[in-house]
């Protein structure tokens, strides 16, 4: 599981807390692509972390750290 924090004034930012120590209010999500692409469908995020919907910060974390799919 990963730990998400909102960061930013007017239109927050969600952010991977690699660490689990970065202030504020957090939300977990599964270190899958299911997990995050339905999260984002949801809009799961603007509801747990006070309106943040920018992700790109995630999708680029989950990039980096899953292993590629495998193609038949």
């Amino acid at each position: 599981m990963i730990r998400l924090v909102a960061e930013g004034g007017g239109s927050p930012v969600v952010l991977v807390d690699e660490r689990r120590r970065m202030t504020g209010r957090g939300a977990w999500l599964h270190s899958s692509n299911t997990c995050l692409t339905l999260a984002v469908k949801r809009r799961a995020f603007a509801r747990a972390l006070a309106g943040a919907s920018e992700v790109t910060a995630v999708e680029r974390y989950m990039a980096a750290v899953m292993p590629p799919a495998d193609t038949p």
